[in-house]
């Protein structure tokens, strides 16, 4: 018997998946479960629209995520801190102030997660941010550390 799989099954295939099975395992395991559906044309059509419609937001998100990542690509944003002696910082420049400064200054939102900060910032000077938008998308965000 040929069903779609609706969600992924271990040992069988994944979710999507137009596969031929044993009328017995679709009967008494699957259908009853709601792990697959009958291979109809109609369910088959059904599927490949949905799938359509999915790639289509995807692509959408990534043009969307590409737009983002040159727009900080070409922005600099300034962060003002107290500082000590030999321009030591107290505390440290973390993702949600930079996040907070690029929000202020250039009006774009970024979630402070998305920040690829490898330690937080504790000198004054010019540091390179990396980005990650999306998950084929990254961006370098020029940030500027200076005191007040």
């Amino acid at each position: 018997m040929k069903v779609i799989l609706q969600a992924d099954v271990k040992g069988t295939g994944k979710k999507g998946q137009i596969l031929e099975v044993a009328d017995g395992f679709a009967r008494n395991f699957l259908f009853p479960k709601k792990l697959a559906i009958e291979a109809t044309t109609g369910n088959i059509q059904d599927i490949s629209h949905k799938k359509a419609v999915e790639d289509r937001r995807k692509a959408k998100e990534k043009e969307e995520a590409v737009q983002l990542g040159n727009k900080l690509s070409a922005l600099q944003i300034e962060v003002k801190t107290k500082t000590g002696e030999g321009g030591r910082l107290f505390g440290s420049v973390t993702s949600k102030e930079i996040v907070d400064a690029l929000k202020k200054q250039h009006n774009v939102v970024v979630d402070k997660r998305k920040l690829d900060l490898k330690e937080p910032i504790k000198a004054l000077g010019s540091y390179e941010v990396q980005v990650k938008i999306h998950s084929d998308v990254t961006a370098k965000l020029q940030v500027n550390v200076n005191a007040l």
